[in-house]
Order: structure tokens, then C-alpha cells, then sequence
């Protein structure tokens, strides 16, 4: 199974600082058999990025995008739109969940749009502080996890990402912490529980679970070595070049 090493760009460059850092980017890394490298800019930037990008060395994602393909829903970007133009779209990350109150339903209609168009969704679970501290995190992780998947076939199952980003843990929010290599393979264990219990085994052994929350270069070796984890989702440090660049020359060795 491949590695995967996504940057989410979230809110940060304007289209032309987006242009310098991904030529910035497409000298410093080099390409590996078996890592696949995405970047999440903003929705702005994709186009010309697209024209711009390597795609032997860089995939583009989406950060977010409408289930409806097409019709009167005033700033919104649908996944047909989004088709040609990138290879994955993050779906349910917390910030969309809990800043813009994205509901349950909304987040498996995305899901299932993008399959539909030919667009691998990374749907991100992730339990936030209190509920961690009340001991929810597995009932959390349960009910974001296979509310996100309800609309997916057991065919289509194999074309989705799940990425666990516990709330709590990600250094954007207020009093972050780090999650220690324990708790998160404590949660990636859940959720392949949870995959297995309703889908079999067999059908999701190649279901790639990714991990992102205060992603470094120092730790980033540390949580590709989890067992059940099959790469990273990383915010800020896939905005500055050298560290991004560390992070995949890291995997690169746990590859090894």
C-alpha cells in the first residue's frame, strides 16, 4: 500500500504566493516509488496551480467541495467542478465540522459525490477534547466514521481515505496537545475495528488510515511506524518547504 504525505495548505497564500512555493516545492522534493505527495491549496489557486504542477511529484486535493454537481447554490464549488483538476478532496475535517457546522448528512453526501466523479475523498474523524476527557472518543470516532461512509458501497469502499485528526491535538487549536504514538494507535485501532465489524476483514485491508495533528519532522517517523497507519495529514508544516520536504524524506526511510 502506498504512503501518502498530504499538505493542507487550509487558508494561507494568495494565488501568486501559492505559485512561488509550489515551484519552491518542485525543486526541493524528490519523487519515491510508493509515496504519493498531495497538496491542499486554497480553491482560487487550483487552477493555475494545475497548470503549473508536476504530477509525477505532486498531487492535487481539494479542502472541501458541494455535493451537488451543478445548480443555484451561490459560492459553492461542486465536485464536478473540481473534476481535472485534482485527484483527492478532503471531506469532514474538523474545522468544517465544528467552525461552519458541517451536519453528519452533508459530510456522506461529499463523500459519495466525489466517488462519483472520479475523486478520491480523504474523510477526516477526529474527536475534540471534552469528548475525549468523557471517555466518547470511540463512540465518536464509530458515528463519524460510518455516518461518512453510509452512502458508499462495499465496491467503492477501496477508493476512500480516512484520516483520524483528533480536535485536541491539532496545533491550529487553542491549547493543543500532542498525542502521544500510544493514543493514536489506540484510535487507529478503533477505527479499523470499526471497519472490519461492518464491512469485513478482507474488504477493507486496503483502506488507507492516514494521521494528522501537530505533524513535524521530528515526529513524523514516530507515527508512520504505528501500526494501521499509512501516512500523514499535516497543516503547518506543509507550509514551509524544507520541513514538508523532511517529512517525506522521512517516510521515505520508514519505507525502507
Amino acid at each position: 500500500m502506498k504512503t501518502y504525505i498530504v499538505g493542507n495548505w487550509k487558508m494561507n497564500f494568495t494565488v501568486g504566493e501559492a505559485s512561488i512555493y509550489l515551484h519552491k516545492l518542485l525543486r526541493t522534493i524528490r519523487s519515491y516509488r510508493g509515496i504519493e505527495v498531495v497538496i491542499a491549496p486554497s480553491t482560487v489557486a487550483l487552477q493555475p496551480l494545475s497548470l503549473q504542477i508536476d504530477r509525477h511529484k505532486l498531487k492535487l486535493a481539494a479542502q472541501n467541495c458541494y455535493y451537488r454537481d451543478f445548480g443555484a447554490y451561490t459560492g459553492e464549488v461542486s465536485v464536478a467542478q473540481l473534476r481535472g483538476l485534482v485527484d483527492y478532496v478532503i471531506i469532514g475535517h474538523s474545522e468544517r465540522r465544528y467552525i461552519f457546522r458541517e451536519s453528519d448528512k452533508d459530510i456522506r453526501e461529499k463523500v459519495a459525490a466525489a466517488i462519483r466523479c472520479g475523486i478520491t475523498p480523504i474523510l477526516c474523524i477526529g474527536e475534540t477534547e471534552n469528548e475525549r476527557n468523557f471517555g466518547e472518543t470511540e463512540d465518536v470516532l464509530k458515528d463519524q466514521l460510518l455516518g461518512g461512509l453510509q452512502n458508499v458501497s462495499e465496491e467503492d469502499l477501496e477508493k476512500v481515505i480516512v484520516a483520524y485528526e483528533p480536535v485536541w491535538a491539532i496545533s491550529s487549536t487553542k491549547d493543543a496537545k500532542l498525542a502521544s504514538p500510544d493514543d493514536i494507535a489506540k484510535s487507529i485501532s478503533l477505527i479499523r475495528k470499526h471497519l472490519e465489524a461492518k464491512f469485513g476483514a478482507k474488504r477493507v485491508e486496503n483502506i488507507p488510515v492516514l494521521y494528522g495533528g501537530s505533524v513535524n519532522p521530528s515526529n513524523a517517523g514516530a507515527y508512520l511506524t504505528i501500526p494501521g497507519i499509512n501516512g500523514l495529514l499535516i497543516g503547518g508544516a506543509s507550509l514551509i518547504a524544507p520541513q514538508f520536504n523532511d517529512i517525506i524524506e522521512v517516510a521515505k526511510r520508514v519505507q525502507e
